[in-house]
């Protein structure tokens, strides 16, 4: 009933592009291919990573993404390991354990729960209030955001750069991640722990080969046929909207809650609401009653007011009494 072809050793290819069939639907899922000698056993890995994904609940495309991620973490981390003499080498299956050690990044793979409450920096706001973005993200984090995206139009690159990295160890102390919306240059310099995009943007199987299998990707989708798109490429969530007109994008248009609701029953990923969203409507978006629904994504109803930590830690509350009522 499910079929995978792997294509990791065709000739003349930089990438390395498998064919998953479930029954009913095509799936190319590609990753760049890593230049090493140490491929010995990477085709039982692969299997034994499947079966154990589908043990632990996943869905059978989950899995299959989920094991080529890890063989090619795996072949990258150990490229040049040199052990022996033969045609081909080990590669290292225990990266993970050496990882925490030797890395100072996020070990853990992407939690949905994490898109409880997204905040979503800006730039005018910050200056409109005298705040740097270290000191918006602080208070944010310190208030309660489970993950930090930087999307700062206005500055320059050299200072977003030097500032997303005072931010990331600001999230990393609290364990919160931090993603780039837009800037995978700026994500790359600073070590982010992913990037956002949008369909004006690259798409996310590009994004995925600049950034390697670790990072997280999301992409802002508005229709059921964009939150599809993402899962093939192999995005890890999607942030659907604007569910409320908004000043902060100008000609955003708006999807409306049903717009939402559609967007949510489509998508096999997880899915992040943004676009208006405040403390008068953040707990009629959680009470949806759509399973893939994880939170909200935020931008003035945080930063453009007086205090972030009070508005984060009141907002918090209100889409957590919403999100424990019955739907």
């Amino acid at each position: 009933r499910n079929v995978l072809v792997k294509g990791g050793d065709l000739p003349n290819s930089s990438d390395a592009i498998d064919v998953f069939f479930d029954g009913q639907e095509f799936y190319e899922l590609s990753s760049p291919r890593v230049n090493t000698r140490n491929t010995h056993g990477t085709g039982c890995t692969l299997a034994s990573c499947i079966a154990a994904e589908l043990a632990k609940g996943s869905s059978m495309l989950s899995a299959v993404k989920i094991a080529k991620r890890f063989v090619e973490s795996a072949l990258d981390y150990s490229r040049d390991l040199v052990i022996g003499n033969g045609a081909q080498g080990p590669f290292d299956h225990f990266l993970a354990f050496k990882n925490i050690s030797q890395s100072s990044c996020r070990q853990d793979r992407f939690n949905p729960n994490d898109l409880f409450l997204y905040a979503v920096t800006d730039s005018r706001m910050n200056s409109k209030w005298g705040r740097s973005i270290a000191e918006a993200v602080k208070a944010a984090v310190e208030g309660g955001a489970t993950i930090v995206q930087l999307r700062e139009k206005d500055v320059e690159t050299q200072d977003f750069v030097d500032a997303a990295k005072v931010c990331l160890e600001i999230c990393r102390s609290y364990g919160v991640p931090l993603l780039i919306n837009d800037r995978i240059d700026v994500a790359l310099a600073c070590d982010a722990d992913g990037v956002h995009i949008g369909q004006s943007d690259m798409s996310a199987r590009l994004a995925r080969t600049l950034l390697g299998p670790e990072k997280v990707i999301g992409v802002s989708c508005k229709t059921p046929e964009q939150a599809h798109q993402a899962w093939i490429d192999g995005a890890d969530y999607i942030g659907s909207g604007g569910v409320y007109p908004t000043n902060t994008k100008a000609n955003n248009r708006t999807i409306g809650l049903d717009g939402l609701r559609e967007v949510c029953k489509a998508s096999k990923l997880p899915v992040v609401a943004i676009g208006g969203i405040g403390m008068s409507n953040a707990g009629a978006v959680m009470k949806l009653g759509v399973p893939s629904l994880k939170g909200v994504a935020v931008v003035s109803a945080l930063f453009d007011r007086e205090c972030i930590l009070t508005e984060t830690r009141n907002l918090h509350a209100v889409i957590s009494e919403a999100a424990l009522l019955p739907q």
